[in-house]
């Protein structure tokens, strides 16, 4: 099978046998992914904020005690 061959099967079988979501379909998932993407971040954001505080607060605890 040469390249030229493999190539004009891809585009076939993408073109014709590919069932390819519906616009409203991509619209939907597009929010769903772009809401988790957003909760996901924020719920980061605030585990690493509550890491970041615990830990510079047993620092400094740790610090006050050796001094």
């Amino acid at each position: 099978m040469s390249l030229a061959e493999f190539l004009k099967g891809s585009y076939h079988e993408f073109r014709h046998k590919v069932e390819w979501p519906k616009w409203m379909d991509l619209q939907s998932s597009t929010v769903v992914v772009a809401v988790a993407t957003l909760i996901l971040s924020l719920f980061t954001f605030g585990v690493d904020e509550l890491f970041s505080k615990t830990i510079r607060n047993v620092l400094q605890f740790l610090i006050g005690v050796f001094n």
